[in-house]
């Protein structure tokens, strides 16, 4: 067990990292920026990105530069407080990066189908080769699946990817790839919990991450059913199978006729009553915004060190995913008013000084 002084310290760095985060004046300021560089300058002078941004240059920058650096920021922060959460920090701290070489693995492919799999060079994560078995460099210069395959060797990925080698003029099965991938993420982080944590603190990082799995399996099924009129084995077969959705419900839901009627059923859960009313444009929104509800809480009021590190790391990636927002918004030329309807934080964040 960790000493009453142990916890104490690794509470009040994990909060005091926190309390760096952006403002809600920060955010109106990076909505009034014209471009990525502006963006960049900005959130390297004004805000904690600084350090992290301290190479770039805002004349030449490029949007997959900028969140390389921000997201190597996230896996930086984590690490110091895997580090400094001495009892299970260790456990943990293989979750960020098996995380980011899933999105690597899902970012090559897409970009395999696009037919355009060198421009994965250009958003090459530098900082994740330290860590990783990966070949990054392999997957920057592939042009087959079997190329993935091969930059996956010594890896358990190219284990669960070779089952779904694509047969010639059929597209590959991007979701049951992503489902495998992440099935396996959660996996092992279920088994970190179960075998390294105890009582309320177990209770509470089972909550984070069913809730978050809940409302995920809810809006694959309605992007399922109402983009691609799937069935209900293939929605069967392309969901997390985690969660405290009860099964019988969760089967009708995957049986339902159609997404109004899938609501309908999600309402009548513990977690839908809970966060369906919870403002959104569409299902695939729910998630990030309960997840980012419940680690603010989290972070505030828990006392167990575990749950602090973890809600950390989850508010910090919400930040930088409404950053990349911002970036995605203003390359596109939206007005900000339409780019704040797709941010998370804007809407919680209590800090406007």
């Amino acid at each position: 067990m960790l000493s009453t002084f142990s916890s104490n310290a690794i509470l009040s760095k994990a909060r005091a990292m926190y309390g760096r985060r952006l403002t809600k004046q920060n955010y109106r300021e990076l909505l009034a920026c014209q471009n990525v560089g502006e963006i960049a300058n900005y959130l390297k002078t004004r805000t904690a990105y600084g350090k992290a941004l301290a190479g770039i240059d805002q004349n030449s920058v490029h949007r997959g530069q900028l969140e390389a650096k921000l997201k190597q920021k996230l896996f930086d922060d984590y690490a110091s407080l895997c580090r400094y959460e001495i009892s299970v920090g260790d456990h943990f701290s293989r979750y960020p990066i098996m995380r980011s070489e899933i999105e690597q693995i899902l970012h090559s492919i897409l970009l395999l189908e696009a037919g355009t799999p060198e421009d994965y060079l250009f958003s090459l994560p530098m900082y994740l080769t330290r860590h990783t078995h990966i070949n990054l460099t392999a997957l920057s210069q592939m042009k087959s699946y079997d190329d993935l395959l091969s930059a996956l060797s010594h890896t358990p990925y190219q284990k669960l990817l070779e089952g779904f080698k694509p047969i010639k003029g059929i597209p590959i099965n991007y979701t049951g790839i992503e489902n495998a991938l992440y099935t396996y993420l959660y996996q092992n982080l279920f088994e970190v919990i179960d075998r390294y944590t105890h009582g309320e603190t177990a209770r509470q990082l089972r909550d984070i991450f069913n809730s978050y799995i809940d409302l995920i399996n809810y809006a694959r099924i309605i992007r399922l059913k109402a983009s691609y009129n799937a069935g209900p084995d293939f929605i069967r077969s392309s969901l997390l199978p985690f969660g405290n959705i009860n099964k019988r419900i969760l089967n009708e839901m995957i049986e339902a006729e159609n997404a109004d009627a899938v609501t309908e059923l999600m309402e009548r859960t513990s977690i839908g009553k809970h966060f369906l009313k919870i403002e959104h444009s569409y299902a695939g929104e729910i998630s990030n915004r309960v997840k980012y509800m419940t680690c603010r809480h989290d972070i505030h009021f828990s006392t167990h060190p575990s749950v602090v590190m973890i809600s950390y790391t989850f508010i910090m990636e919400t930040e930088v995913r409404d950053i990349i927002t911002i970036v995605e918004g203003i390359r596109y030329k939206l007005p900000p008013e339409e780019i704040v309807k797709l941010l998370v934080v804007y809407h919680f964040n209590e800090r406007s000084d």
